[in-house]
């Protein structure tokens, strides 16, 4: 039979992965409400999606600045995870760099507005800017490496310009609806693509 102490320890162990589980339940429903509404969406539509109370929300993210950080990082962590998986999974390495560009123009999209909503504190800001390139740019040149170790990428791209590429390419896509920067982000990719042959079509 558990003693007192054993059933408090259990109860505080279940307390505390209630709290991760609301904690990542918000950040994804804060990631999709600030695709679809901006950064500035009301609080308490990201509580509602996410099943919680504002009572909730206000307890792991007390500003609106706290929860856009962590959703900044979310996202990050979520891209940089997904990388050695599809690696390890997709068809072919320069398949699963298609497939992990995608998620990374999803991360770009998520991430728009961010830069605004963290401008009064800039400090944060440069740190998350840092977190982004020490956490991504090993993945995507994990993956680059992968496909011209295959033969299916041409050599000399860095990862750092394959991603500010990306990241240029994404710019204007809110302002124009005319513009769709995943065609352009296709076409990169096509030049990127190393040729099967000298006469192949790529």
């Amino acid at each position: 039979m558990p003693t007192a102490g054993q059933a408090k320890g259990a109860s505080a162990r279940s307390k505390r992965a209630d709290a991760v589980r609301n904690q990542q339940t918000l950040l994804d429903a804060a990631a999709e409400v600030f695709v679809a509404s901006g950064v500035d969406a009301p609080i308490r539509e990201i509580a509602a999606r996410a099943g919680v109370g504002l009572g909730t929300l206000y307890r792991h993210f007390p500003t609106r600045a706290d929860l856009v950080t962590a959703v900044y990082r979310h996202q990050i962590e979520a891209c940089a995870e997904a990388g050695p998986g599809l690696l390890a999974g997709a068809a072919s390495p320069f398949d699963a760099l298609r497939q992990w560009i995608d998620l990374f123009v999803d991360f770009l999209v998520t991430k728009h507005g961010l830069a605004d909503a963290l401008q009064s504190d800039t400090d944060r800001f440069a740190s998350l800017h840092t977190h982004f390139l020490d956490r991504l740019m090993p993945v995507c040149g994990q993956l680059l490496d992968a496909a011209v170790d295959a033969g299916e990428a041409r050599a000399g791209i860095q990862p750092y310009e394959l991603m500010r590429g990306i990241g240029n390419l994404c710019i204007g896509r809110d302002s124009d609806p005319r513009y769709d920067p995943r065609r352009m982000i296709a076409l990169l990719l096509e030049g990127l693509r190393r040729p099967h042959s000298p006469g192949g079509d790529g």
